[in-house]
């Protein structure tokens, strides 16, 4: 399931940690790297391979928004709607772009290219309302600049 490239990663890691446990969120970034999501199976994967429970593996799956647990498109966009970024517009950003794409919260448009979630917090109150599209930040947002950056995308 991992490359061998990754699987040398994770052996090039173990000896920085008392327990295979801890490396549990480094593997999981990994699987999602590579495959775009973590499924069931990978969660199995992850768990055999560190030695630790099944129900450790789900429960950080499940725990930290940043691991998709379905498949997601090109572009995932992830608004937050935390205090600060609700109390400075989030759930007004988080309803437009879900109207603009014609989806709703947790939905893939229909080309596959845009999916749209709300999370709870990316630590990143100070430049509130914000949104992650993959990797990157977008803050201080308006309707507007959303209105720009989903035209670049597209």
């Amino acid at each position: 399931m991992l490359s061998e490239e990754n699987l040398k990663k994770i052996e090039a890691l173990k000896p920085r940690f008392q327990t295979t446990q801890a490396l549990t969120l480094p593997v999981l970034w990994m699987i999602q790297q590579q495959h775009g999501w973590i499924s069931s199976e990978a969660m199995q994967y992850v768990a055999q391979l560190l030695n630790v429970p099944v129900s450790h593996v789900y429960g950080v799956v499940t725990f930290y928004t940043m691991y998709n647990q379905k498949p997601v498109g090109k572009y995932h966009l992830q608004v937050c709607t935390n205090v600060s970024c609700m109390l400075n517009g989030g759930g007004e950003l988080r309803d437009h772009v879900c109207k603009r794409l014609g989806v709703k919260l947790g939905e893939t448009t229909s080309d596959n290219r845009f999916t749209v979630t709300e999370v709870e917090c990316l630590g990143s109150c100070g430049t509130a309302p914000m949104m992650q599209v993959n990797d990157d930040y977008f803050e201080n947002l308006s309707l507007e600049q959303v209105d720009e950056l989903l035209e670049k995308l597209n």
